[in-house]
């Protein structure tokens, strides 16, 4: 059993030979990205408008119960198969290639900091390229928000546009980090997302804002990680895509910055189960 959960994440054939191209793989050039992030943005804010608009407040929301309950049971399927890719595939890559780099890097070293030349290939970016795939799909969350709520925050948005505008950076650059920032990234959003089904379909809510912790969670070990990068970049001699780091590390900081921000004016307007609610 082992052996075969081993060989389906990290030794089949497509996992092992996989190579981000923009020719051979869906989604990888940069016009995709631009036009999906700006439907994405558009369609957001004219659903957003039209139910202001037209639909009065106090309304019962759209009966979109069963559809919001089935994604948020996808999602951390979906987010624990990409965990555990993504773990035993860094074992792999570990094992054979730290003859490359094992007398300037540990293995933790080599998580948060790729060897100069690192090309997108094999193992590590194929599970990279499957959670860039999957930042889509968590788009559809915007519009159960949209839907149920009434509500559409610039947070909400900037937050997907900008983890999927990382996702691809970090394939096209190879850059350095992706491999802790998809573990934690994969194993909060599996806690969060099965809380969410956990909740939607009727079962008790913890005491505590589990959502809100979770992602007050993420982005803590994000800047912890970020640090480490720039540490070793100093330190090491240089880490691979150190140029898209340093916009990741920007957009990371914006993002921080929102979150505050909304979370401050929030607790000011609305008590935590509504903010949970948007997030």
């Amino acid at each position: 059993m082992t052996a075969a959960v081993t060989y389906y994440l990290s030794q089949h054939p497509s996992i092992v030979t996989f190579r981000w191209s923009h020719t051979q793989s869906w989604g990888c050039t940069w016009s995709f990205l631009v036009i999906s992030i700006a439907v994405y943005l558009a369609l957001s804010s004219l659903l957003h408008l039209i139910l202001s608009l037209f639909v009065k407040r106090g309304s019962r929301p759209a009966p979109l119960a069963p559809v919001q309950a089935l994604h948020s049971l996808i999602m951390p399927i979906i987010s624990a198969v990409i965990f555990a890719g993504i773990l035993f595939s860094a074992a792999a890559e570990i094992n054979e290639t730290r003859w490359f780099w094992r007398r300037s890097k540990t293995p933790f070293q080599w998580l948060l900091c790729f060897p100069l030349g690192t090309r997108p290939s094999g193992r590590v970016f194929f599970w990279s390229y499957i959670f860039y795939l999957s930042r889509f799909l968590h788009m559809l969350r915007t519009f159960f928000v949209i839907f149920q709520n009434r509500k559409l925050t610039v947070f909400h948005l900037f937050n997907n546009s900008v983890l999927t505008i990382m996702s691809f950076l970090w394939l096209e650059f190879s850059q350095s980090f992706q491999v802790l920032a998809i573990l934690f990234t994969t194993l909060v959003y599996s806690a969060a997302y099965g809380y969410r089904f956990w909740t939607e379909i009727g079962l008790p809510t913890a005491c505590f804002p589990f959502v809100l912790n979770c992602q007050i969670v993420l982005l803590s070990c994000n800047v912890v990680c970020h640090v480490g990068v720039l540490m070793l970049q100093i330190m090491k001699g240089g880490c691979n895509g150190i140029g898209a780091w340093v916009l990741n590390s920007v957009l990371n900081g914006i993002s921080l910055l929102l979150f505050l921000k909304f979370h401050v004016q929030s607790r000011k307007q609305a008590p935590v189960k509504d903010i949970v609610k948007v997030l």
